[in-house]
């Protein structure tokens, strides 16, 4: 009897050692795996893109690439202007972008920077003097010597400390009421208001 007792507390305690392995296994593979892909911190994430955007409108296009994965893309969705794969954004940035950001006046002011832990959403008012061409938000149009206000939406995708994409969207249609392009009357759009409204919300929405 003792002897049987003795079997069968050893199998209880094994049983349990089994089990407590099994609860624990699954929780240290998450945390092995989270240690192989853990993210960049928010800083890093941020001081990350500064420095992409930052040689963008210094004209660096060696430093803008440096910051990018090793298969980009970059999307303006408005004007579907960009590049798929490192050679595609390459292009891009040389021909239309690096150097030809923006005319020397542009101002750009941060409404708000939302940072996840796989990517960035950037929201920014810019304004400029429509002086110069800008082919990635006005492609084939001359310029117009225009004052613009927007308001830009960035999302940034990054991994493994490389920024793998960027969706920008902006309000096509405010900008092309302003340098002339579009007549508002009837049209439930607007002009410089739009990105003065983002940048203080208490200003008063439109009726309709």
């Amino acid at each position: 009897m003792i002897q049987r007792r003795t079997i069968f507390t050893r199998l209880r305690h094994a049983l349990f050692a089994v089990a407590v392995a099994a609860v624990a296994l699954p929780s240290a593979l998450r945390s092995a795996q989270a240690k192989e892909t853990a993210p960049l911190d928010r800083k890093a994430m941020l001081d990350l893109f500064d420095r992409h955007v930052n040689a963008e409108l210094a004209g660096n296009l060696d430093v803008t690439m440096a910051t990018m994965s090793d298969s980009p893309h970059l999307n303006h969705v408005p004007t579907m202007a960009g590049g798929v794969g490192r050679d595609g954004v390459h292009a891009f940035y040389r021909d239309h972008l690096v150097g030809k950001f923006f005319p020397p006046d542009v101002k750009m002011t941060s409404v708000s920077r939302t940072v996840g832990e796989t990517g960035i959403v950037d929201e920014v008012v810019i304004g400029f003097t429509h002086t110069t061409a800008i082919d990635w938000l006005l492609p084939g149009v001359a310029p117009t010597g225009k004052p613009v206000e927007m308001a830009v939406a960035v999302i940034v995708g990054v991994e493994d400390g490389k920024i793998t994409h960027e969706h920008i969207y902006w309000d096509q249609a405010s900008v092309l009421v302003q340098i002339g392009l579009l007549d508002p009357k009837g049209l439930p759009v607007a002009g410089a208001e739009v990105a003065r409204k983002v940048a203080n919300p208490s200003l008063p929405s439109r009726r309709y």
